[in-house]
């Protein structure tokens, strides 16, 4: 299925996101990241200590919210599953491309041997603003 159009110019632009995964208890968490995509999916970038990564590990639904910059009432929920993840040398170079793309530089906030790329396949999307 092809990405919505919408959903992706926002993501490939400086537009932050949200994403929820679920707790092993069901509870819901949400965290602000940075988001991309990569043909017809929704990626974001995290390490594997984080408690997103396990969280998706256990139950792969995601809820990926993202909005635009300057105008928060503009934004696209999609919701999915992380299909795949991958990690080593192009999960390193991925967070370096985030970050020139958020920051404008090279990624500095900690080491990049144990990041990790999710994959979102989107099953349901709903816009505001649009």
């Amino acid at each position: 299925m092809a990405l919505d159009a919408d959903l992706a110019a926002l993501a490939k632009g400086k537009n932050f996101a949200a994403i929820t995964t679920l707790m092993p208890d069901g509870q819901p968490q949400t965290q602000i990241i940075w988001v991309d995509v990569d043909g017809d999916r929704l990626v974001v970038n995290t390490t594997v200590g984080r408690q997103k990564y396990r969280n998706v590990l256990a139950d792969p639904r995601i809820t990926v919210t993202v909005f635009e910059d300057g105008n928060p009432y503009r934004y696209v929920e999609a919701r999915g599953v992380v299909a795949s993840t991958e990690d080593g040398p192009s999960a390193a170079a991925s967070i370096d491309a985030l970050s020139e793309k958020y920051t404008g530089g090279p990624y500095t906030m900690g080491p990049t041997d144990e990041r990790v790329i999710l994959s979102i396949d989107v099953r349901h999307v709903h816009k505001n603003g649009f």
